[in-house]
């Protein structure tokens, strides 16, 4: 691992992640809103900052100095988190300091592997690899792999395991015991200071949060439906 690579989690450790994304069709979907929530968050403490799209990448790269973990969605069904060798490469062209791919065990539409996909990146872009991942096999696999940071961000949203309520901390916990010296993060449904807080108490070494921080929609109809519940 290179130095800068070393420092980059390094900088993660104990901190916050804020991913910032809006869904098309959305009002705050571009890659200059993107960039500008994203020096917000900054602003506010974040360590790092996690964007979905090559332009959005691009656009944050310029906007903010620290780590930008860039993926590109393509689709919504099945592995459509930077799914190919050549989405892969798009992102880190653009700029990213850490790819975000898609680990599950599903098969890949190009018929890479992750594998296939962490060695690419390390070789031909030397950056640095997260693997999203849906259950304790996909994490460890991940790991031996070599995948630089697994992150628990697909828990629930796969046939591997049932949605819990909040971030899946038993997940969270396996992963942390089983892939020895690589990094977790937590990512997915953490909705609370509390959610974050016990995350990084069950060994994450980072926190990654989305919606609660970045998604105005979501949060308003947060509010709305808990006051149309209490009226």
């Amino acid at each position: 691992m290179t130095t800068a690579a070393a420092d980059v989690l390094a900088t993660l450790r104990g901190r916050l992640v804020v991913s910032c994304q809006a869904y098309p069709g959305e009002p705050m979907r571009s890659p200059e809103i993107m960039a500008a929530v994203a020096a917000a968050v900054v602003e506010g403490g974040a360590a790092a900052v996690r964007v979905q799209g090559v332009e959005d990448v691009r656009a944050t790269v310029a906007r903010v100095g620290v780590p930008v973990v860039g993926l590109w969605k393509d689709g919504d069904a099945g592995v459509y988190i930077t799914p190919t060798l050549r989405h892969a490469r798009a992102v880190a062209e653009a700029g990213a300091h850490v790819v975000a791919i898609d680990a599950t065990r599903r098969p890949r539409p190009d018929g890479s592997t992750v594998a296939d996909t962490v060695h690419m990146l390390h070789e031909e872009h030397g950056v640095l690899v997260m693997a999203d991942c849906d259950d304790l096999a996909s994490a460890v696999a991940a790991a031996e792999a070599g995948a630089d940071i697994v992150g628990t961000t697909l828990a629930g949203y796969t046939q591997a395991r049932p949605r819990t309520e909040g971030p899946d901390l038993e997940l969270l916990r396996e992963v942390v015991a089983a892939v020895g010296n690589v990094p977790v993060v937590a990512e997915g449904r953490i909705h609370t200071h509390e959610h974050a807080r016990a995350a990084l108490a069950a060994g994450a070494h980072a926190v990654c949060v989305g919606t609660a921080i970045t998604h105005p929609t979501s949060l308003t109809r947060w509010f709305v439906d808990a006051m149309a519940g209490g009226a």
